[in-house]
């Protein structure tokens, strides 16, 4: 079961709005005090966590005497569900999904009074319901109710002649609807009149109005309570990791996380240590009885009043954590980006030991750069991005850190602002261009970005110019500071079609593969009919790992290359892989490739000289890339 969307109305700063979230990662961005927090705040507060308490307070100041959060998730339609006392039942049958085929609940609180009570709130099923019964739904009457249907002589002569078979409980070889228009088609049902899910299933079939009627089904009180104690046990499990969460030794909030593990480490051998415990209490109470023995020879009134009386404190109170490092810092004396990441693993590895019954996890985390280097900020979002890709594992993140967006694809991106004074979700086409702006990316890039395909490409580009002085001499890019961007697939920074950078006086200087079909072909067209001086080339070989001699490869990958002849124009990296031994532990074989490749533009561009590059032909191709990016950055 996992999250799709999210509808606040009334709630703190949003009058209503609706978030549609993505199965894996969802980065949410948005300026101070836009309601980014609310957002994670408002789903603690529906799944029940409890860290975020509700209070009358949080109702829209402008409308309403009620506020609502409501969740609507993608489920399994064939997963049955107790619904009833005695027969499982799906969803869908039941009609119990929306007109999207999601799950949706909704939590409603009343705030016509001074305070919120436990009465204040109502929980519902949003669903499209059979029109005749939106008024009583089935689910939620009793069988007397439902037998009480069948007996209504507005009910059709088919529902009538199924009650009397029920009634006579010849349930073998009943036929009923649904019919066709003729009348003609019947499809036979078993029918068993002391389960509700079995009549309800032949109501449905015998009903004529077809239509359905958008409802809200109340399943907190009387019947309905079955649905949701059933459909609560599969919701997924959410956390909240917040980024104003007090993170030293000596405050609660991490002291309570620290006793949390010394604790849950007793409970993991707590029958042993009571073993222990009941051993040193006999061993005490028989040298303490001894002892009186003794006493008794010397002062035997004294000795009748005594006892042995054996007390212990509890065994977490013995123990105490913390994290300590090679250097034997405490975590309290580390800086705050270390603790914080601590902190924040700490949470993760908590909701997965919660996590038994192998529900959805979703991590909700607040400003995770908060205290860390844009390094490292790159590290995280990658690191999250690995966890969200996990079966039954959502992440929801708030930023305002360039590197995070950067990192993350347009799909993933969710981005909240103010129009005509309203908190809005925008999803334009000028979404990408709101982010750009919002999170001052146009000027933290500079006055010049490279564009390549990927990650490594910045390595081989990266490598190539800080290790071949000739290339750093021209222009040095880690001195210049210019931003190098990988532009493979929908991130944020893949505005070469839309231009998004438009009137930022940012030049773009692109390079990317020639490949086999020159599939970048039309995109360099683009950039170079641009009037902002921005540039781009293909390669003249295939791809950048085509420019490193095969000596190399043969060297690093323990390989003969000799019978590779277009050396130009081959798939390098897929012949390297298929050639090697060094990973045959990996089935994988594009696993393989991508290590094989990493490997290949991480550590071999590092060693690559002026030498190997004028034996394979590319000194001068090489040398024109650095001169234009020189000319660009001068303009």
């Amino acid at each position: 079961m996992y999250l799709k969307k999210t509808k606040l109305t009334n709630f703190r700063s949003y009058e209503s709005i609706e978030i549609e979230f993505d199965q894996n990662l969802n980065v949410i961005i948005g300026k101070n005090d836009i309601g980014k927090s609310t957002i994670l705040e408002a789903l603690d507060i529906f799944f029940g966590q409890e860290r975020i308490k509700i209070d009358i307070d949080d109702k829209n100041v402008f409308n309403g005497s009620e506020m609502s959060i409501s969740c609507s998730f993608i489920i399994d339609t064939d997963k049955e569900y107790l619904i009833d006392t005695d027969v499982k039942t799906n969803l869908k049958d039941e009609f119990l999904l929306n007109s999207e085929g999601l799950l949706e609940i909704k939590k409603i609180w009343d705030c016509s009074k001074d305070k919120l009570t436990a009465t204040s709130l109502k929980t519902f099923i949003v669903c499209d319901y059979p029109n005749e019964f939106y008024s009583n739904p089935l689910p939620t009457l009793k069988i007397e109710e439902l037998k009480k249907i069948l007996e209504d002589k507005n009910n059709s002569d088919i529902a009538l002649a199924l009650f009397d078979k029920l009634n006579n409980n010849e349930f073998e070889g009943l036929e009923i609807g649904p019919y066709s228009s003729d009348m003609d088609k019947k499809i036979p049902i078993k029918i068993d009149k002391r389960k509700r899910a079995e009549i309800r299933n032949a109501i449905y079939q015998v009903i004529e109005d077809k239509e359905l009627k958008t409802i809200e089904l109340p399943i907190d009180k009387e019947d309905g309570k079955n649905i949701w104690n059933s459909i609560s046990n599969d919701l997924p499990l959410y956390f909240l990791f917040q980024s104003d969460r007090a993170n030293k030794d000596t405050d609660k909030e991490v002291q309570d996380p620290l006793k949390v593990i010394t604790k849950t480490a007793i409970d993991n051998v707590i029958d042993k240590l009571e073993e222990v415990k009941e051993l040193i209490k006999k061993s005490a109470e028989l040298i303490g009885n001894e002892t009186i023995k003794k006493l008794e020879e010397m002062n035997p009134e004294l000795a009748k009043v005594l006892k042995p009386d054996v007390t212990n404190k509890a065994w977490d109170s013995l123990f105490s954590f913390s994290f300590i490092g090679d250097d034997n810092i405490p975590m309290n004396k580390r800086g705050s980006g270390v603790r914080r990441l601590i902190l924040l693993n700490y949470f993760r590895a908590e909701a997965e030991r919660k996590n038994n019954s192998n529900k959805t996890v979703i991590y909700a985390i607040e400003e995770p750069e908060t205290s860390q280097h844009p390094n490292h900020q790159i590290l995280l979002i990658n690191a999250l991005n690995e966890i969200a890709q996990k079966d039954s594992h959502q992440v929801i993140l708030t930023t305002h850190s360039p590197e995070i967006a950067k990192q993350t694809k347009k799909e993933n991106l969710i981005l909240i602002d103010k129009i005509d004074g309203v908190n809005k979700v925008i999803e334009d086409e000028n979404k990408l261009l709101a982010i750009s702006n919002t999170l001052g990316i146009s000027s933290y890039l500079g006055k010049l970005v490279i564009c390549v395909e990927g990650e490594n490409d910045i390595n081989f580009l990266t490598n190539v110019n800080q290790n071949i002085q000739e290339f750093k001499d021209i222009i040095d890019l880690k001195k210049e500071n210019i931003k190098i961007i990988p532009m493979k697939g929908s991130t944020l920074i893949n505005w070469i079609d839309r231009n998004y950078l438009e009137g930022s006086n940012v030049i773009e200087y692109h390079l990317y593969d020639k490949d086999a079909d020159q599939k970048y072909k039309t995109s360099i067209e683009k950039v170079n009919n641009r009037n902002d001086h921005s540039k781009g080339k293909l390669t003249l070989k295939r791809e950048l790992e085509n420019y490193i001699p095969s000596s190399l490869y043969e060297n690093e990958f323990e390989i003969d290359c000799s019978s590779i002849k277009d050396w130009n124009n081959e798939d390098i990296i897929s012949i390297v892989t298929a050639k090697t031994k060094k990973f045959n532990h990996i089935e994988d074989f594009k696993q393989k490739e991508n290590i094989i490749k990493d490997i290949t533009n991480s550590r071999i561009t590092k060693i690559l000289t002026k030498e190997n590059i004028i034996e394979m032909g590319n000194y001068e191709e090489i040398k024109s890339w650095f001169t234009d990016i020189k000319e660009l950055y001068e303009k």
